[in-house]
């Protein structure tokens, strides 16, 4: 488990730009897996998120009640399965478990481009034909839980283009997101919406 833990997180560590997945929460259930090791593997996208700032995860859609908060829901896409558990940073290296289910049961490491790049193709296959998971209703007055990563990326001053990019979603989407996100806080403004999210304490 040390190992494996430690592998995982220099490759969750080294990850600057970009975290790719092929995951299923629900996976571990029942596999008599310590605790911890559990707890590692859930704060690995976390992490990634903060360094990176891109995280695409792949879950089968049987798993959609393990995405519970809006962090997990917002860089999901789900499908019927995944063809098997995949970690990939930076385009440059990739996690795949030796028995193609479990990482604690050992895995792989590749760092061959010509691979890599095979499994980043298919990943990306599967995030561009999956389907967003559904969000998460908030309490009223409080702003809408996939709207949290467009708000944040009008706060950093991103462009459009950028901001979907970053996003993984396409322009259209993620244009329709700033126009509920206006709605939601009363205006057409770019501007105002956003001194209007700090006056309710959404940033």
């Amino acid at each position: 488990m040390r190992q494996v833990s430690a592998a995982l997180a220099g490759l969750v560590g080294a990850a600057q730009h970009e975290l790719l997945t092929f995951d299923d929460p629900g996976a571990s259930s029942g596999q008599q897996i310590p605790q911890p090791f559990l707890e590692f593997a859930s704060s690995c996208a976390r992490t990634a998120a903060t360094q990176s700032g891109t995280v695409r995860r792949i879950v089968p859609r049987h798993a959609l009640n393990q995405l519970r908060g809006p962090f997990d829901r917002s860089r999901a896409r789900l499908t019927e399965s995944i063809p098997f558990k995949l970690v990939v940073a930076d385009r440059a290296v990739a996690a795949v478990p030796l028995d193609l289910e479990l990482h604690y049961n050992g895995l792989l490491l590749i760092r061959d481009p010509v691979i890599v790049q095979a499994l980043v193709h298919m990943h990306q296959h599967c995030w561009e034909t999956g389907e967003e998971p559904p969000p998460v209703h908030p309490p009223p007055g409080t702003l809408p839980p996939h709207l949290r990563p467009v708000l944040d990326a009008l706060i950093a001053g991103l462009t459009d283009e950028a901001a979907a990019s970053r996003l993984g979603m396409s322009g259209r989407t993620y244009s329709r997101r700033v126009g509920e996100l206006l709605s939601a806080l009363g205006t057409t403004s770019r501007f105002r919406a956003g001194a209007e999210a700090m006056r309710r304490g959404w940033t």
